[in-house]
């Protein structure tokens, strides 16, 4: 199976996409110029390799921020992910805040209050 592991940059977030591994991570800044283009491919791989998984994905979200572009992206992703939730797959999303940031950690309620998928908010360890 494919793999996308993209390194952080100050504008674009790191992701692991990584089905061997069962490791599925978006962390950091996520402000690109051009949004859809940045996370189409993300999206893609999801159609192309979620339905082939049948381990439980813990799919994880660690932004430090993100723009409104990106925010509807993210939503996408966690719409999907609901989708393959509701098809029966064994998902859950970890959504991660540093302990002073309380406006990551408020997005991270919002997106749990829109998507029906398993949803847990959890402060950064130090």
């Amino acid at each position: 199976m494919e793999v996308i592991k993209l390194q952080g940059t100050d504008d674009t977030p790191g992701v692991v996409l990584d089905p061997e591994n069962m490791i599925f991570e978006i962390s950091g800044r996520s402000m690109p110029e051009d949004v859809a283009t940045f996370y189409q491919p993300i999206l893609d791989w999801m159609d192309a390799h979620i339905p082939q998984l049948n381990d439980k994905i813990v799919f994880v979200f660690k932004m430090d921020y993100f723009n409104t572009a990106s925010s509807k992206m993210l939503l996408d992703i966690l719409v999907k992910l609901e989708d393959y939730y509701s098809e029966g797959k064994d998902i859950v999303v970890h959504w991660y805040y540093k302990e002073d940031d309380e406006d990551m950690m408020e997005a991270g309620e919002e997106y749990a209050d829109i998507v029906d998928v398993p949803f847990e908010i959890k402060e950064l360890e130090s």
